[in-house]
């Protein structure tokens, strides 16, 4: 058994999908089908794409509530929530309140005209998780899904050896404490090699403050670690909106999520499960 690698960019991000498996040719095979699957997430939450769902949900904001299939209610059903739990800090919208959900119908309405939806910062999270399911469902019984930002694992090395960052990530671009076993989880980092394509399609290297729309740069990075790269995207950013003692206060709250905070004078700061890591 060896580990079989891709390197390769996908609307305009980079992913390395990792397979261990004897036989190259049907490693290649599965690695296929789960950058089909990447790719069919991008287009599905796409905000350029008229036809997207989620642009049909902008286009009728303060008009007509949007009939949607069950996979984007509840990614942002889940979304909404994130916002409840962050106070605001993590918001998909800048005005979640005024996002009207129905489960019965499967609709989506905001309330207010000029309102728009943009899952931009979940959005490789969630490609990164349903290429693991993808990978999965067709056998593959370890691997790394790498987004460079965004990642998660499952399985073990070859060898029964555990994931490190550094091996799940042997070109250095992830960033973070390289030398935790991250085996079966996700962990999502924002730092200084942290960038994220706008609606311009221009790369930003910061992250805004959802209140403020102004950049935020008061930590040299942080992680999150959780059994979804969605999760652990969606709470990574708003550690750099409540500061220290806040997200600490929060995630010492929270299970089966671990959040490492780093600043600009390399003092690291962590929450409390941190001790159910190994390093």
């Amino acid at each position: 058994m060896v580990v079989h690698r891709r390197l390769t960019r996908l609307a305009g991000n980079a992913f390395e999908i990792s397979v261990v498996a004897g036989d190259k040719q049907w490693a290649e095979e599965r690695i296929d089908n789960a950058v089909a699957e990447i790719n069919r997430v991008f287009d599905l939450l796409s905000v350029s794409d008229m036809d997207s769902p989620i642009n049909q949900i902008n286009a009728n904001a303060g008009i007509n509530a949007v009939k949607v299939d069950q996979e984007v209610f509840n990614l942002v059903n889940r979304s909404l929530k994130i916002s409840d739990l962050t106070r605001g800090a993590f918001d998909i919208t800048h005005n979640y309140h005024n996002v009207i959900m129905d489960a019965k119908k499967s609709t989506i309405y905001l309330s207010e005209p000029d309102m728009q939806i943009n899952l931009g910062s979940i959005v490789k999270g969630y490609a990164t998780d349903r290429a693991k399911y993808v990978l999965q469902m067709q056998g593959v019984l370890s691997g790394v899904v790498n987004a460079f930002g965004d990642m998660i694992t499952w399985g073990s090395q070859p060898g029964n050896k555990p994931w490190t960052i550094e091996d799940a990530s042997p070109n250095q671009l992830f960033g973070g404490p390289s030398n935790l076993n991250i085996s079966n989880m996700a962990i999502s980092t924002l730092g200084k090699l942290e960038y994220h394509i706008n609606d311009a399609g221009v790369m930003d290297e910061f992250v805004l403050n959802p209140k403020t729309g102004l950049p935020l740069h008061s930590f040299d990075s942080v992680s999150v670690f959780s059994p979804s790269a969605e999760l652990a995207a969606a709470m990574s950013a708003p550690v750099k909106v409540m500061g220290v003692k806040m997200s600490l206060n929060l995630f010492n709250k929270l299970n089966q999520l671990v959040c490492v905070i780093v600043n600009k004078r390399k003092k690291v700061y962590t929450s409390k499960s941190i001790s159910l890591m190994m390093f």
